[in-house]
């Protein structure tokens, strides 16, 4: 009898113990819940952390996300208002706002990603769209640094802008809030991840980049030709200003030294007759040395000063 009544409590505390394990079930921070029976949900969602109960066997626990999750969307091919074909680079961060609804549109976070796809993707196509290149682009009007050649064309490079990035992805947001909203999902944020133009775009725009850089290149590379000519102008012009000084002064001091040497000689000159005699001699003498060569052949007149030297040499 005390077996059987041991085995009978045994398969009772054990038939207990599966109740229990079936019907308790443990809620982290991290998590919120919903249950349903046949599939269907019942009661409220639960989410606050902590031991739960449910019917055993009959009901299922659903877990889903309390935390931020991510959103990373495809790059797709976009035109602008303008006509610009850019590539749009974009994510999200999201969160499950209410988990029954959630459970009851899109089920889990598979299907919460899908339907986000279709909402921002379309959103965010709709908002390039409308807006300009330049929009998309910039967030501000702040004056931006640029070369002093570029500064005639700061309006065209730099228009005015209106809206700006930031309020283009805020719009973003408000449009796709009210559509993720009805799936039980809060949009938290979304940013561009990265905007470029289509490769034939973007070579075309490196050509034309290159083409001005060669020209701003050529501006400066003339400019500094034109600079360069005119420093050896400057050069040349004062060398020959010092070179006119200096013939100039040597001049000058070439007339001062032969009019001394005049006057030497002609005050040696008149001091007597033998000293005029020998004075032409000697000249005469500097002027055979300066004149004539060993190969030098003269016709001369005997009657000639120049000879009259070399006469009486031969008649001695």
């Amino acid at each position: 009898m005390k077996n059987t009544r041991t085995i009978i409590i045994a398969i009772v505390l054990f038939v207990v113990l599966l109740l229990l394990n079936s019907a308790a079930f443990v809620v982290n921070e991290r998590e919120q819940a919903i249950i349903t029976q046949f599939g269907k949900p019942v009661g409220n969602p639960i989410t606050t952390p902590g031991i739960h109960f449910k019917m055993p066997f009959v009901q299922r626990v659903h877990f889903f996300d309390k935390r931020f999750l991510e959103w990373d969307g495809d790059p797709n091919q976009i035109p602008t208002r303008d006509k610009r074909f850019i590539w749009v680079d974009t994510y999200a961060r999201w969160r499950i706002s209410d988990p029954l609804l959630f459970f009851q549109r899109v089920r889990d976070e598979r299907g919460a990603q899908s339907r986000l796809d279709d909402i921002l993707d379309g959103e965010t196509r709709n908002a390039i769209a409308s807006h300009d290149l330049v929009e998309i682009i910039r967030s501000t009007n702040r004056t931006p640094q640029v070369a002093e050649d570029l500064v005639e064309k700061l309006e065209d490079i730099f228009p005015t802008i209106s809206v700006g990035r930031e309020k283009i992805t805020r719009a973003i947001i408000e449009a796709a809030s009210q559509k993720t909203r009805e799936l039980g999902i809060e949009l938290l944020d979304l940013r561009f991840k990265r905007i470029n133009y289509v490769e034939d775009v973007q070579r075309k725009i490196y050509e034309r980049m290159i083409s001005e850089r060669k020209r701003i290149a050529e501006k400066f590379r003339s400019e500094g030709q034109g600079e360069a000519s005119k420093i050896l102008g400057d050069k040349e012009r004062e060398l020959k200003r010092i070179q006119s000084e200096a013939y100039k002064t040597a001049e000058e001091i070439r007339g001062k030294a032969d009019a001394e040497a005049t006057a030497i000689y002609a005050s040696a000159y008149n001091r007597n007759a033998e000293t005029r005699e020998f004075y032409r001699f000697l000249k005469t003498m500097e002027t055979y040395q300066n004149t004539l060569s060993e190969k030098d052949w003269l016709v001369l007149s005997t009657r000639s000063d120049f000879y009259k030297y070399l006469q009486k040499y031969i008649n001695k």
